[in-house]
């Protein structure tokens, strides 16, 4: 069946055509080329991070700021659970070992009393952590932060779901040592399928820039001391994502809105107890890039309201399933309460694109309506 309304669809209305017009004619259309070179450095200037390299998809960011790191055979990772498993498939690229670490109720991303638990009764001490921005909703990155930086635990932020997102101020995947987004084509902003590694240390994302070009040596012909990746954007990619970069700040406004008018239509079943949306942490501003929400009546399955919707051609999905719980993980270590086990078995994201009316959302939510009546 298909949709007449998607849960995320891209959205372009802005410059786009025009700058991908300019980037034929200017016959630079494969990796490099000047909107390569724009996007980060317009990245750079919007999240303030000292830099930025544009890459194919942001598993590969995640790739090369492991590997960039030294995180090898046999390391300790630690990770979100959940999350998507692009943010894990990074660790086995590089034949480590993802040690997963639940959520707390109050963030619905990562749990920092069970990250010191994991770090503390590990093994062996982990090389680094992955933590996800759930939903374009800020972790609690500062409490994270200064853990990581207690323990000696390399920070990296998987802000894949969470451009235009804030903590206190400061650019989500800002805080780490590294930082990636993603403009795959359901994100906020994006270039049709891409991603950005951003970085404190331009030493770093340079070498990152060696990997993600082939390890080719600068030199007029092709020389190899190591091994790399074609990990690089291609100059028309990113000139859809200059134009889409330009309308970051009314995107976001946009989501929140939506978000806010789901609030404002289930306001009843929130105070009848029946739901709860995804929460916003103090001190931030999240994306919204997804309206979440889990049920609080046990009887409400999330699957039975995406068949119902789908029937209606509207797209939705439940939430993530933890990482800890999916097949391919089934004997790896995990820090878990049953926090993020809960959110998958009672959770579901809505329609949210950048297109939608307010009437639009008040249909969804009369159907929400209807199917919690129906229980």
């Amino acid at each position: 069946m298909g949709f007449k309304i998607f849960l995320s669809p891209p959205e372009l209305s802005g410059k786009e055509q025009q700058y991908v017009n300019e980037a034929f004619q200017s016959n630079y259309i494969a990796p490099l080329g000047a909107f390569v070179n724009r996007l980060e450095e317009e990245m750079k200037s919007y999240t303030h991070s000292p830099n930025a390299l544009a890459l194919n998809s942001g598993t590969a960011a995640l790739h090369l700021a492991l590997r960039v790191s030294g995180i090898a055979q046999g390391d300790f990772v630690l990770a979100s659970s959940f999350t998507f498993i692009g943010s894990i498939n990074a660790i086995l690229y590089q034949g480590a070992i993802p040690i997963f670490i639940d959520s707390d109720f109050t963030s619905w991303n990562l749990s920092p009393k069970l990250l010191v638990q994991a770090i503390e009764s590990m093994p062996k001490k982990p090389k680094a952590l992955i933590v996800t921005h759930l939903y374009g909703q800020c972790a609690k990155i500062a409490e994270i932060a200064e853990i990581c930086a207690q323990y000696g635990i390399l920070l990296i932020e998987d802000a894949a779901e969470s451009l235009g997102a804030f903590y206190d101020g400061k650019h989500s995947g800002t805080f780490g040592e590294y930082g990636v987004l993603s403009f795959n084509g359901n994100k906020i902003i994006t270039t049709s399928g891409g991603g950005m590694l951003l970085g404190k240390s331009q030493k770093n994302i340079e070498k990152a820039r060696y990997y993600s070009t082939q390890a080719r040596e600068n030199l007029p012909f092709y020389e190899h001391l190591d091994y790399g990746y074609n990990y690089r954007l291609s100059n028309i990619c990113a000139a859809i994502g200059v134009g889409q970069l330009e309308q970051i700040e009314a995107k976001v406004a946009k989501r929140r809105e939506i978000f806010s008018w789901y609030e404002e239509a289930l306001q009843n079943e929130v105070e009848s107890q029946n739901i709860e949306f995804m929460p916003e942490i103090p001190n931030s501003r999240g994306n919204r890039w997804l309206s979440t929400l889990r049920f609080l009546n046990p009887k409400a399955n999330p699957l039975k309201l995406v068949e119902s919707l789908a029937k209606e051609e509207i797209e939705s999905r439940p939430l993530w399933k933890p990482m800890h719980l999916q097949p391919i993980f089934r004997d790896s270590l995990h820090f878990s309460d049953g926090t993020s086990q809960q959110l998958f078995e009672s959770g579901i994201c809505l329609p949210s694109g950048g297109a939608l009316q307010k009437r639009d959302i008040d249909r969804i939510a009369n159907l929400v309506q209807n199917f919690l009546k129906s229980l």
